[in-house]
């Protein structure tokens, strides 16, 4: 989990990344703080979301677009977008 710690921490910085167990079956919590210490995204993953390289990768895209929507750097016009799309590929792949 160490390691898993340290590339989030790698792909999310500024932003200092604690990576801790939370849950019965695995889960884990990850929160992203500032450069003062301030919580800006707290999101809980399972345990496989964060082992398997393809499915890390989503992880840190998704915290990536939260810490922007946290602070206020993407438009809701954008976020839109982006579910949009999600939802096509989504229908795509069942296809």
């Amino acid at each position: 989990m160490e390691s898993i710690s340290l590339l989030l921490g790698e792909a999310l910085s500024p932003y200092q990344v604690t990576l801790t167990p939370s849950g019965i079956q695995g889960e884990c919590r990850v929160t992203l703080r500032n450069a003062i210490g301030e919580i800006v995204v707290e999101r809980k993953f399972n345990q496989a979301q964060l082992s398997d390289k393809r499915l890390l990768t989503d992880v840190v895209d998704g915290l990536h677009r939260d810490v922007l929507i946290a602070e206020g750097r993407l438009e809701p016009c954008v976020i839109a977008a982006l579910r949009n799309a999600a939802q096509d590929k989504l229908l795509a792949s069942r296809n």
